[in-house]
């Protein structure tokens, strides 16, 4: 009897998603990135002229990092050993390093390019152990990293690497991803026939949010649930919502404060529409409202001051209403403060000053208080002059005392307080220089 023939082997790239098996192989497959890619950026004329150098690419999730370490590695012909600093430490960069020693004895010159992929997890001491090899040229290091180099490398390891900052792509590429996998026959969707309208390309592009893999992850699910031959509108929304709330923010990272960023700087600017948008991507991003209502509280103060001095007590009481409330509920109120801050007459005076003050103390001795200034609650300290000739300003004119001294002996009277033309401080401005022509009056 003749033995059955062997069942055919499985097809490996049947249990690759999409996402790895539309990787790009060369730049002229690689999306996006014109910026250091396009015709003539140095970047690009680099790897194009196998002219390899140890870099860091600076950017959100799915924008191509990985991918354009491994082109430039093969445009190069240099072996690629790849690390993740999430779940490596430095015995496996000494692994990597004698990997990399002993390809440069096996391969006649040709290098090794040693990828670290979120290399911001690795503490100084594991970023130190990487220093001697990218410094001999053993190994060309090319990191990646979705937070700020210039917080998270140290010094050393920054000073030998060139930053890349890699953008989110835009609707345009990521739509031409999506179209290039349904046509794409050996690595994409194109055996599977499936058709797609533009409009639905877009949807997905749109809820990618700049990230290439995501949308390459969701048509793939939308595909593996199509039953005909296109996909439809119902099922693609379906699909997205299932990934619903994917808006970059990171709670801590930069995207974080770059947004806090924007929002306190479209409030000075007097912009209530983007200051609330700004508000709104917080909050969709899963920003605690008690930190926002903490951060507004403080632009009360900084940008609007006593200009209008209502602001600072609508931003405590939509804090208040935050705390009482919760979500939901909560953020109605400080979006109520937050158009009421930017459509306020602003202000940094408040502000300058307390710096300048604060500048003064830091520089100087600890002045004593002068004896007039002293508190006097026992006898003891009116024996010893506490609050000798102090004179109460109600029982002055107009409720005060021209000429009188409130800095410590030898120290400068200054002027901190420079109230602007805008708002409340018009009238503190006025009744400022009304006080000091009665200190001037009185010294004729």
């Amino acid at each position: 009897m003749k033995a059955p023939a062997p069942a055919p082997a499985p097809d490996q790239d049947a249990y690759r998603p999409l996402a790895d098996r539309m990787r790009p192989a060369t730049l002229a497959e690689f999306i996006g990135q014109e910026h250091i890619l396009g015709p003539g950026k140095p970047l690009r004329a680099a790897i194009e002229g196998g002219q390899l150098h140890s870099m860091v690419f600076w950017g959100a999730p799915g924008t191509g990092k990985t991918t354009l370490a491994r082109i430039i590695a093969a445009s190069c012909q240099a072996q690629f050993l790849s690390l993740s600093a999430v779940l490596g430490g430095v015995k496996d960069i000494r692994e990597a390093v004698a990997q990399a020693r002993q390809h440069q004895e096996a391969a006649q010159g040709r290098g090794t390019v040693l990828f670290v992929d979120e290399a911001h997890r690795f503490n100084k001491a594991q970023q130190d152990a990487f220093l001697p090899h990218v410094e001999s040229g053993l190994v060309t290091f090319i990191g990646a990293t979705t937070e700020n180099p210039s917080f998270e490398l140290n010094n050393a390891l920054l000073s030998r690497l060139r930053v890349y900052v890699l953008k989110p792509l835009p609707v345009a590429a990521l739509k031409t991803a999506l179209r290039n996998s349904l046509e794409d026959r050996e690595r994409g969707l194109g055996g599977k026939a499936l058709e797609a309208e533009d409009e639905l390309l877009e949807l997905l592009a749109n809820a990618a949010d700049g990230d290439a893999r995501r949308a390459l992850n969701l048509l793939e699910i939308a595909a593996d649930l199509t039953t005909g031959g296109r996909l439809e509108e119902a099922l693609v929304k379906e699909v997205i919502a299932g990934g619903a709330g994917y808006r970059r923010f990171d709670k801590g990272g930069d995207a974080f404060y770059d947004q806090i960023s924007a929002l306190h700087k479209s409030l000075r600017g007097s912009a209530p529409d983007a200051a609330l948008y700004w508000f709104a991507r917080l909050i969709d991003g899963g920003c605690d409202p008690l930190y926002v209502a903490r951060r507004v509280a403080r632009m009360a103060s900084e940008d609007i001051g006593n200009a209008d001095p209502r602001g600072l007590r609508l931003a405590l009481d939509a804090w208040e209403t935050q705390e009482r409330l919760g979500s939901p509920e909560g953020e109605l109120a400080l979006a109520q403060a937050i158009l009421f801050l930017a459509c306020a007459p602003k202000s940094n005076a408040v502000y300058k000053a307390y710096n300048a003050a604060m500048e003064d103390v830091k520089a100087s001795h600890s002045a004593p208080v002068p004896l007039h200034l002293r508190n006097a609650p026992t006898a003891l300290m009116k024996q010893l002059g506490h609050s000798k000739d102090y004179r109460y300003a109600h029982d002055e004119p107009e409720a005060y005392a021209p000429n009188e001294r409130y800095f410590p002996d030898g120290v400068p009277e200054r002027r901190y307080y420079h109230p602007t033309d805008r708002g409340l401080e018009i009238k503190i401005a006025e009744k400022l220089a009304r006080l000091r022509a009665l200190d001037e009056k009185a010294r004729e």
